[in-house]
């Protein structure tokens, strides 16, 4: 019999083969979809995270996790069925225009993930209006603007304030980050949060939910 404790282990030692087989151990045990989700590969994630910040896991360990965490998604996904919910919430993300850099947005995009929400991943140089379009179509609870360079944050200023200009500004929380990001600047251009690293995103994007 497969546990959810065991789940969580794999993710955690980024095992991606144990991940998979225990997810598929799981769901023909009959273990629903959405607990598997919630109390094997979040749990497991959540974990990852607060060793990422406490300086115990890196970058690649992350990725690592990430990915084993991705790959028993493959399996859980076509199963969750309409009115179990799966995701903590809708995220929008992407790199600001004018700037190429993704690590940075890719890592926060899979901690989100392995926290529970959905992420729309517009890639990078997204212009203000692209993401306004993104929050017309998808219309998602956050949107999550990352910048490496400091010529391109202004561009995050320039996106919230064509959010306004479209009228869908209160229909999100704007959360911000990246090497040049301070708290300061994120509250002078009106963001509703900014997070220095990954992890603090995750946990900033579900204060932001639950506000």
């Amino acid at each position: 019999m497969a546990e959810l404790s065991e789940l969580s282990k794999a993710i955690l030692e980024g095992d991606l083969n144990a991940a998979k087989k225990i997810t598929q151990q799981l769901l023909d045990q009959g273990v629903a979809p959405g607990v598997i989700v919630n109390d094997g590969l979040i749990v497991g994630m959540n974990e990852v995270g607060r060793l990422f910040k406490a300086n115990e896991y890196f970058v690649p360990e992350v990725l690592i996790s990430a990915r084993a965490m991705k790959g028993a998604m493959e399996l859980v996904r076509p199963l969750l069925v309409a009115g179990e919910s799966s995701t903590m919430g809708k995220v929008v993300i992407g790199t600001v225009q004018g700037d190429l850099h993704d690590i940075g947005k890719n890592l926060v995009g899979m901690m989100l993930e392995g926290a529970g929400f959905e992420i729309i991943d517009l890639q990078t140089d997204v212009s203000p209006a692209k993401f306004v379009d993104a929050v017309k179509e998808h219309k998602p609870n956050i949107v999550a603007m990352s910048a490496l360079l400091t010529t391109t944050m202004t561009a995050m200023k320039s996106t919230i304030e064509a959010l306004k200009e479209a009228g869908v500004r209160d229909e999100v929380k704007v959360m911000v980050g990246g090497a040049p990001v301070t708290d300061r600047f994120a509250k002078e251009i009106g963001a509703d949060g900014y997070a220095p690293e990954a992890a603090s995103a995750s946990e900033l994007a579900k204060a932001l939910i639950t506000a």
